[in-house]
């Protein structure tokens, strides 16, 4: 019988070993560098202790053409599975986050945002109403975008993504209808 662990939403069978996925992860933002990416490095971080590979990690600024260059690259490149952007989903005028990539989204997973809010509402409150957090599948690809602090990285990951790429979750997990994104 499985050692079943409970797991927020589900359950977790740990007697099965884990499928790493393939991740990289993009911060946008206009003042970060390698040295002061504090967001990317916590998402990194969590991906190699999940047991998946953080195929790649970069920093552009806030703006579209260069998200999108980023994006479509990596996707390009067949070595990415998912892509998890950090910044740029705030409501000023430098956040364009969302306007570069859900045109790009061949579907929505709207069930996203309405978990993150729902887990951001118990940490920061009502402030939660100032990330415009989405996913979507490009190309067979999930990306999540997440707002650029650490706190809401760490819910965003810890609360709501980790559990859904771990192909241990139970009743159901992304890992398990990646091979079948791009049927028709």
């Amino acid at each position: 019988m499985s050692d079943i662990l409970p797991a927020p939403g589900g359950r977790l069978l740990t007697d099965q070993p884990v499928t790493p996925v393939r991740i990289a992860v993009l911060t946008v933002s206009d003042t970060r560098d390698e040295d002061s990416d504090t967001s990317g490095g916590i998402l990194a971080e969590r991906i190699a202790a999940a047991e998946h590979v953080c195929v790649d990690k970069a920093i552009v600024p806030d703006d579209i053409a260069a998200i999108r260059a980023r994006v479509r690259d990596w996707i390009a490149s067949g070595a990415v599975d998912v892509i998890l952007t950090t910044g740029g989903t705030g409501l000023t005028g430098r956040d364009v986050t969302p306007e570069a990539l859900e045109p790009l989204f061949d579907k929505r997973i709207d069930g996203f945002s309405v978990i993150f809010h729902t887990v951001s509402y118990q940490t920061i409150g009502l402030s939660t109403l100032q990330s415009r957090a989405t996913a979507g599948i490009i190309d067979g690809v999930f990306v999540f975008c997440l707002p650029g602090s650490n706190g809401a990285v760490r819910d965003g990951w810890d609360q709501v993504i980790r559990w859904q790429l771990d192909s241990r979750h139970r009743p159901c997990n992304l890992v398990e209808i990646m091979p079948r994104l791009l049927e028709r």
